[in-house]
């Protein structure tokens, strides 16, 4: 088949009837080929990537592609920010709880077959000597065609947009037949909206990777000095500060102490010498103590060494470009219940140093928390009418403890120890009256904790599913206890991943028009940066794409979802 202009693609888009939001599967080839298929359609376009995107990003399409990370870069460096796409990768983990995203995976998982191993998806010579022009082998997409057979022609190229395409009709098949927990809510069912804002979240994984975190590397530097001291001019300069900051420690212990301060053992020993026995050697055991000077010495050393092995001035100059800019790598989903990860610490960035995360001039960082959120979608999930009242509060846990009978600090402990499994302890009365007084919650909880531990998989709120394998015989109890704890949090922690996600997905989609930029994911925070001329509007969007969100995520039991919202110079202006 000849090669298509843009324009007679376009022209036969038209004759097919393309609507907004319609699928177009689309693939990268060498040598300036693009590969594209539709419903009624396929062609190979012989033009630059990002201008084949861009062209046809104005008739509106839900790209479909195997992962975001084979298109988005080229689109991205041509300045064009694709809206709207369906992930094969990233919607082949959510609803076959599969942990890999890749093109084989996706595949076998959709159609019910075994995964492929790494193994069975590489080459051996029985494959180059059998060489066929087939993608599939027993079902499977073929070793050969996963290790880049598909790009050897035009009509291999268009063929593999093909596949992509009838993977993805096959994908959104499946999740249609999936129960919506909604309770008679019209419109698109909410297990393929959430398929959306998860593509959404992948392709905003490879944005953030591009773009990077504002980040001022003089601020980084003095702050790196002051808490670690200078930078050393070599390995061995940074091993003897290392050890002269360990000795500082052990100089405020009486005798001349040979401790390993990186041993909970041996540190607790340390203690005892001043006459403290402590249980355990964590650093909210330390605080009450820290009037002492050792154990004030001891926690500082702890915050130091920390910077200084993972933070120190080797991740810096790893990390941070000379456009002052932090990389790192994106997951839109991890292993286990789908929440957004990132590399090089960018989800554990210390508060010492989030006064370098900086805008850019001109500009301004907006941080919106969502507040109390674990607990709001657990009345969410769980449809418990009387836990929704209390999210209508702005803080829900003070109708909370009106009703249990409690402080408000016990209420809050009782929830999370109910979300995380916990079932005594200093919040064991009001366990026992959240029982009595939030029913329809708590079994929705314990359901999801017995089917833990009795191995059996189910599906987050938004579809995710979460798989376990049979307890083996003789189980430790131990070990089913955890899992049926795992459970009960996945259940929670797993849909207000996907609340979280189809929030940060509909803030992209606003930002567009104020010229701001997601700059950082963490957890149940968004950090954007937009001019300082566009803070209000910047603020509006956080506001009313939660608002936007929660009307179809939440959609007819009445929670209402909060967020915390701040501004600065700096990330850590912005709290």
């Amino acid at each position: 088949m000849a090669d298509l202009t843009i324009e007679a693609l376009r022209e036969r888009l038209d004759a097919a009837g393309h609507r907004p939001r319609d699928f177009i599967a689309i693939v990268p080839g060498p040598r300036e080929q693009v590969g594209l298929a539709w419903d009624g359609g396929s062609a190979v376009v012989s033009k630059p990537l990002a201008a084949v995107v861009s062209s046809i990003e104005q008739l509106e399409p839900r790209w479909v592609w195997w992962n975001a990370r084979d298109i988005a870069p080229a689109a991205i460096d041509a300045r064009v920010r694709p809206e709207t796409c369906w992930d094969l990768g990233a919607v082949g983990m959510l609803t076959e709880g599969t942990r890999r995203d890749d093109a084989a995976s996706s595949w076998a998982a959709t159609h019910g077959l075994e995964l492929p191993t790494p193994r069975e998806e590489s080459l051996d010579l029985f494959d180059i000597d059998q060489r066929d022009d087939g993608p599939l082998r027993d079902g499977q997409l073929s070793p050969e065609w996963l290790a880049g057979g598909w790009r050897d022609s035009p009509d291999r190229i268009r063929r593999w947009a093909e596949l992509a395409l009838e993977l993805a009709t096959k994908q959104r098949a499946a999740i249609s037949v999936l129960p919506d927990p909604r309770a008679a809510t019209p419109g698109v069912p909410l297990r393929t909206l959430i398929a959306y804002s998860e593509s959404a979240a992948a392709l905003l994984c490879v944005e953030l990777e591009y773009d990077g975190l504002p980040f001022d590397l003089g601020v980084a530097g003095a702050l790196l000095r002051e808490l670690i001291g200078d930078r050393p001019a070599d390995a061995a300069e940074e091993e003897a500060q290392l050890a002269e900051r360990e000795r500082e420690v052990l100089r405020q212990f009486p005798g001349d102490p040979r401790y390993d301060l990186r041993s909970p053992e041996q540190v607790r020993e340390l203690l005892g010498t001043i006459g403290l026995n402590l249980p355990d050697t964590r650093s909210w055991r330390l605080k009450p103590h820290r009037s002492l000077p050792a154990v004030a010495a001891l926690l500082t050393w702890r915050k130091a060494d920390r910077l200084a092995t993972t933070y120190g001035w080797r991740w810096l100059d790893a990390n941070v470009g000379a456009d002052q800019r932090l990389r790192g790598r994106w997951y839109a989903a991890d292993g286990g219940a789908g929440r957004m990860t990132a590399g090089v610490g960018l989800h554990n960035m210390p508060a010492e140093l989030r006064p370098a995360v900086r805008a850019e001039p001109g500009h301004v960082l907006v941080r919106a928390d969502l507040g109390q959120i674990e607990p709001r979608v657990l009345a969410t999930v769980s449809g418990d009418e009387a836990f929704a009242a209390a999210t209508r509060d702005p803080d829900m846990y003070a109708p909370v403890a009106a009703r249990l009978g409690c402080d408000r600090p016990t209420a809050k402990v009782a929830v999370l120890a109910a979300m995380y499994g916990q079932t005594s302890g200093p919040a064991g009365e009001a366990l026992r009256a959240m029982d009595r007084e939030y029913a329809t919650a708590m079994a929705f909880l314990r359901q999801a904790e017995e089917s833990a531990r009795e191995g059996v998989s189910f599906r987050t709120y938004g579809g995710r599913l979460i798989r376990f394998s049979a307890p083996a015989e003789h189980e430790n109890r131990a070990v089913t206890a955890a899992r049926g704890r795992y459970g009960r949090n996945a259940a929670i922690q797993g849909a207000a991943a996907e609340l979280f996600k189809a929030w940060a997905a509909t803030v992209r989609h606003g930002l567009k028009s104020i010229d701001g930029h997601i700059v950082l994911c963490l957890h149940d925070e968004l950090v954007i940066q937009a001019s300082v001329a566009r803070l209000e509007a910047a603020r509006d969007v956080l506001r009313d794409s939660l608002a936007a969100t929660t009307r179809w995520w939440a959609a007819g039991n009445g929670v209402r979802f909060v967020a915390d919202i701040g501004s600065g110079e700096s990330w850590a202006g912005a709290h």
